[in-house]
């Protein structure tokens, strides 16, 4: 295999590495620390190989370097980088305002993060995408399988069922190109995660739901006493699905709860911010802010994103899934 660079998206499966030298019962213990890629191998540090059962230092050095002889990685000029992004792929939100201030969609290759107070339409926004990731590309999906990660038990079948009907779409075939996940706690919830790996080499998911962020890790740590390591905890789960995002090409769309913030602006909900603090700000590429408008009406405030400006929108929630007031 020629000499290709990491960032080019092109995935290579870690068997490939039996032809440099490492024995399959090696590679075995990959798979099962979650490591399914070539790609995976030389974002993972020494330091957490290091801590998989059965694998030494000259072994771990020696994956490393067979690694690096399929793909190489270091500087690359900006065009290649510009390259990359052509590939990323902007999912319908069920929403065209609200597609239009995000700039088309829930993007691949990073992370988006909606925030808000109960029934503001978090998960039927998690709902609408479960879908819309399946449609053509020309109608505003990914053609791509899904991955859900329920923290919170709020995951509902004949939901996803309702919003393939909107879309055309068999309600039977959309509910077999969601795998679905109950995490009960952060470990589990990493663990899910970890296993993901094998499936996502394939190519054939675009989209990785978790509702919500930070369920699990508020009840696991509890307490000042405890809120440091959380946040290392957190920090590690957030490099996870950021390198996912990244190397698969994959869109990771998360919900997250809020908390009283009584300091806030009086202008857009002085009330709440959102749980996970700086760690969680930092990692999310893209941040949206969802509240209850007047009647029906739901409000989306776009506050972060690395391409779009600070905009707002409204939206609807119907059998439909999400949607514009006049749709």
């Amino acid at each position: 295999m020629s000499d290709t660079s990491i960032t080019t998206q092109d995935i290579v499966q870690i068997d490939e590495l039996q032809n440099f030298g490492i024995n399959a019962a090696d590679i075995s213990k990959l798979k099962v620390a979650g490591i399914y890629s070539v790609n995976t191998v030389l974002s993972t540090t020494r330091r957490n190989m290091n801590k998989i059962k059965g694998l030494s230092e000259v072994k771990v050095d020696k994956i490393k370097e067979a690694a690096s002889k399929i793909i190489s990685i270091g500087f690359i000029p900006a065009t290649v980088q510009a390259s990359k992004r052509e590939k990323v792929i902007a999912i319908s939100t069920g929403s065209k305002s609200l597609d239009n201030i995000l700039g088309g969609g829930i993007m691949t290759m990073s992370i988006t993060e909606v925030f808000g107070e109960f029934r503001c339409g978090k998960t039927q926004m998690a709902h609408t995408l479960c879908v819309a990731a399946q449609l053509p590309k020309e109608q505003g999906g990914a053609e791509g399988k899904v991955a859900y990660i329920d923290t919170e038990g709020t995951f509902r079948p004949e939901r996803i069922k309702q919003i393939a009907v909107r879309f055309d779409l068999d309600p039977d075939v959309t509910l077999d190109n969601i795998m679905y996940a109950r995490a009960l706690n952060s470990e589990h919830q990493t663990e899910l995660t970890d296993q993901l790996g094998n499936e996502l080499v394939h190519g054939d998911y675009k989209l990785i739901v978790v509702d919500s962020i930070m369920a699990n890790f508020r009840v696991d740590y509890c307490g000042r006493g405890e809120l440091n390591e959380r946040q290392q905890k957190l920090n590690q789960y957030l490099s996870k699905l950021c390198r996912i995002s990244e190397e698969f090409n994959i869109a990771v769309f998360m919900t997250n709860q809020v908390q009283s913030d009584p300091g806030a602006s009086a202008l857009f909900a002085a009330s709440a911010k959102p749980v996970g603090g700086h760690v969680l700000a930092h990692a999310s590429a893209t941040r949206i802010l969802l509240r209850k408008g007047r009647g029906e009406e739901r409000v989306a405030k776009l506050q972060d994103s690395p391409d779009m400006p600070e905009r707002d929108c409204t939206y609807i929630i119907s059998e439909k899934g999400i949607c514009d007031p006049d749709d």
